[in-house]
């Protein structure tokens, strides 16, 4: 059996830019904006003596799907592991909804509800689709169930006796999701899940991202595919050098596209 990657259930603003107020409301959202699900001030992180991340900070609403955006290097990918606590030292504040997490280890924090998806697809690569989905720990016991599974990722329930080496890439990665959904997170953290993926599977993936965001799920993905992500998210940080360079939101894409396109090379 192949060892699977780990999975727990699992931007930044300027400083002259002021933090909001929480929303209570946003008629985009069936299942409602309100709670903020993160909110990280001030995020340092290091890797020995690097020091990788620059005074991060973000916030996520419950129901909203953000985006990191940057080029490779900028420090995105550190920002999800920061928030699972599996990089090396960190400061500055990291809440979930509502408790600082700061001092928690990974496990802790995954009993909150979060989860994460790596770029490595985190799969058992002998065992059918099925087998795969009976297998995720049991970190919370609201997991979503098998037949909803099946509802959300239709091509899954298609390939369910289908070991994971006869998946393609893209399957491989919605099983990988959904392993995630079955453990009970609520708040995604999902790094370049569309890398290497032929574009008719990137369009799959959308679809069933917008469709976890209008469950209510939270999701902040670390994204290189701007064309991807800019009609299916709300907000978009822009990362530099592990800095947060700018905000933007889903109404001012189209003034900005000369500024991403510099930024991002796209």
């Amino acid at each position: 059996m192949n060892n699977p990657v780990t999975q727990l259930p699992t931007h930044t603003r300027p400083h002259n830019i002021p933090l909001p107020q929480q929303q209570l409301h946003d008629e985009r959202f069936p299942h409602g904006v309100g709670d903020e699900k993160i909110r990280i001030r001030d995020l340092h992180a290091f890797y020995g003596e690097s020091h990788v991340l620059h005074g991060v900070d973000l916030y996520v609403n419950q129901g909203e799907l953000v985006t990191l955006l940057g080029r490779n290097g900028a420090g995105r990918s550190t920002t999800l592991k920061s928030i699972m606590n599996m990089v090396g030292r960190r400061t500055g504040s990291i809440m979930i909804n509502g408790r600082e997490t700061l001092g928690m280890a990974a496990h802790q924090i995954a009993w909150l509800g979060l989860g994460f998806c790596p770029e490595e697809r985190g799969i058992f690569a002998s065992l059918t689709v099925e087998e795969n989905l009976m297998l995720p720990p049991d970190v919370r016991s609201d997991g979503m169930p098998l037949e909803e599974i099946y509802s959300v990722f239709p091509n899954l329930y298609e390939r369910r006796y289908s070991q994971g080496t006869r998946l393609s890439g893209g399957e491989q990665q919605m099983l990988a999701l959904a392993r995630i959904m079955r453990s009970g997170a609520n708040i995604l953290l999902l790094d370049e899940i569309t890398e290497g993926l032929a574009p008719v599977i990137v369009r799959k993936l959308g679809e069933v991202l917008v469709t976890l965001k209008n469950r209510g799920l939270t999701i902040l993905l670390v994204e290189q595919n701007f064309h991807f992500a800019a009609p299916i998210a709300d907000r978009h940080y822009v990362m530099d050098h592990g800095h947060i360079v700018e905000e933007i939101s889903r109404e001012e894409l189209p003034s900005r596209q000369e500024y991403l396109n510099s930024m991002l090379g796209v």
